[in-house]
């Protein structure tokens, strides 16, 4: 069996000039966690160029969907960008990755910490019952530039708490924190200033983040990750991986597309 298959775009939406999602096709046979990644792309003469892309959809759902940027030279994203309802792409049949709640030790809260495109998994996640099974609260941080790179913010502000099987556990269990850098709005700043000033604690009426009971998933920029890493395990963090569980994971398998 081929490590590749043929999907078919089934809807495309722009966000912003730099952003877009798409939904697809899905094999009956892919199987995967949520908050995992595969590997998709396009056949460009003959071939297939490929880049890693974390799975917005939940894994029971019928389709696909993903999450991009646009990079005005890049290999994949130059060409991805303009796909049409109806063309084809091409996706991995491995998902894999480190953003899966089993690979967390128990704990009461689970903080979800996301910059722009770095959102895509944690959508996976918080359409996911199991999750919160396992947290009395799960709290979604996502970072942009502008308010328009708020990708899903109607999705998770209005549909999802109303969600016919999730709005109950949407309602109760799920805080969304989503904050600007360069526009003004409500909440503005970097996540990791928001973490080290407390307030994101503050706003959200929950005490300083701490090991004994909050764990972390983290994607976002190389950056971004390693400035979370060094914070949280400056507060005794442990980081997990998946054959030991632990305080938090991060997902590095990206870069620029």
């Amino acid at each position: 069996m081929s490590a590749l298959q043929e999907e078919e775009v089934l809807s495309v939406h722009h966000w912003t000039d730099s952003l877009f999602t798409f939904t697809t096709t899905r094999d009956s046979s892919l199987r995967f966690s949520n908050g995992h990644f595969t590997m998709i792309g396009l056949r460009v003469d003959g071939k297939p160029l490929l880049r890693a892309y974390s799975i917005v959809s939940a894994n029971y759902e019928d389709h696909l969907e993903f999450l991009s940027i646009k990079v005005p030279d890049g290999p994949l994203t130059s060409r991805l960008q303009h796909i049409k309802v109806g063309d084809k792409i091409v996706v991995g049949r491995k998902p894999t990755g480190t953003l899966v709640t089993d690979y967390l030790l128990p704990g009461k809260r689970l903080y979800l910490l996301s910059t722009g495109t770095g959102l895509a998994p944690f959508m996976s996640i918080i359409r996911d019952p199991d999750a919160y099974e396992k947290f009395d609260q799960i709290i979604l941080v996502h970072g942009v530039r502008t308010v328009d790179e708020l990708a899903y913010h109607d999705l998770l502000v209005e549909h999802l708490p109303n969600h016919e099987f999730l709005g109950d556990l949407v309602s109760s269990k799920l805080r969304y924190y989503p904050t600007v850098t360069r526009e003004q709005y409500k909440t503005m700043g970097r996540v990791t200033d928001l973490i080290s000033s407390g307030k994101l604690f503050n706003d959200l009426n929950v005490p300083e983040i701490n090991a004994a009971e909050d764990r972390v998933m983290i994607c976002g920029s190389p950056a971004m990750l390693r400035d979370l890493k060094k914070m949280l395990e400056d507060r005794g963090f442990a980081e997990g991986n998946t054959s030991t569980p632990g305080h938090f994971v991060i997902e590095r398998a990206f870069a620029e597309q």
